[in-house]
């Protein structure tokens, strides 16, 4: 490149070249390099967290390593002592079942479980065991579809709660002013410690969805979940719930029922059915316990077993009783 100045151009071409002094290697690095790297500090996520007081490069993608759980805590731990990663998992982690299925299967195997063991306790003192082994079958079968139809019916009124609050919620954030729906966020939020302002920004935000995405985004499903308590319900609930608790009552009904059906005398029938009934009963007790997180150790299973078993055999003791009684009043009076 030339000077644009005749003279400059001039002068330089007719000077002679002069060659300039070279900086050994290391001296020139020593002076160039800052005293500290402008580079921000990166996580594994390469999320920037700020500038770090460190000279060595930064590695290329390639030449990162996967870091363990607690190793990725160690570079993103902002508070002390705190965990910021989701990978690390509680002492007492465990797998839990839906909760609607778990309940469907406590009332089902619950019921089956006390009703026809009380009842086929009960009729034992007659002395027949055909007759304990007919009438436990008939309650069986009257009492599964009874309970089916029982969780149908709570299931669908469930659905028909949610459909008719959702319906009544979405046309009154239509007829509300902003200010009013901001005032109802705000009482839903504040609660949790939200101040007004950003309340006031969660409102405006959405506010932004249209109708036909307001059945996962918006102002209703928002309101339905944190306002009013209500998750949404499937159309197959009601379905599933009767399927699940009439199915539960009757297998659970069929466990106190097998002696009298393989045994003759109904002496010994009804002490083998008192103890497999009081058997199963601990075990759905400890199941039951477990998998609804209830209390570990022995004292909670303990307690889940126990308390399993008093509520079978107070039921199946009152019914035996009751039976007995009308039995010896009848005998008295012949």
């Amino acid at each position: 490149m030339t000077c644009e100045d005749c003279a400059c151009s001039q002068a330089c071409g007719s000077a002679p070249s002069a060659i300039l002094p070279h900086k050994p290697a290391a001296q020139k690095a020593s002076e160039s390099s800052p005293l500290w790297s402008t580079i921000p500090a990166r996580d594994s996520n390469d999320q920037t967290y700020g500038s770090v007081s460190s000279t060595e490069p930064m590695p290329s993608s390639t030449d990162r390593l996967p870091l363990t759980a607690p190793g990725r805590c160690e570079g993103n731990n902002v508070f002390r002592g705190g965990v910021c990663c989701r990978e690390l998992k509680a002492s007492d982690q465990r797998r839990l079942i839906n909760p609607d299925l778990v309940r469907d299967v406590i009332i089902g195997l619950s019921d089956g479980l006390t009703v026809p063991f009380a009842l086929t306790a009960g009729l034992s003192g007659v002395g027949s065991t055909r007759l304990v082994v007919i009438a436990g079958l008939a309650e069986l079968v009257s009492g599964a579809i009874s309970m089916g139809v029982g969780g149908f019916l709570s299931a669908q009124a469930e659905l028909q709660h949610y459909e008719w609050t959702k319906r009544q919620t979405r046309e009154r954030m239509a007829r509300s002013c902003s200010s009013a729906v901001t005032d109802e966020i705000n009482d839903i939020l504040s609660p949790y410690g939200i101040p007004t302002d950003v309340a006031a920004l969660v409102a405006s935000k959405l506010r932004l969805y249209p109708d036909e995405e307001a059945e996962e985004k918006g102002l209703t499903p928002f309101i339905l979940r944190l306002g009013e308590g209500l998750e949404p319900v499937s159309t197959s609930r009601a379905w599933q719930s009767a399927v699940t608790i009439g199915l539960s009552y009757f297998l659970g009904g069929l466990l106190p029922l097998f002696p009298y059906i393989l045994l003759d005398t109904t002496r010994t029938a009804l002490f083998t059915s008192i103890a497999v009934t009081g058997l199963v009963l601990m075990i759905f007790g400890v199941l039951k316990t477990k998998f609804t997180g209830g209390e570990e150790g022995l004292k909670g299973y303990g307690y889940g077993a126990v308390s399993t078993l008093a509520v079978g055999g107070l039921a199946a003791g009152a019914s035996w009783l009751i039976v007995r009684s009308l039995e010896g009043a009848k005998e008295s009076h012949l």
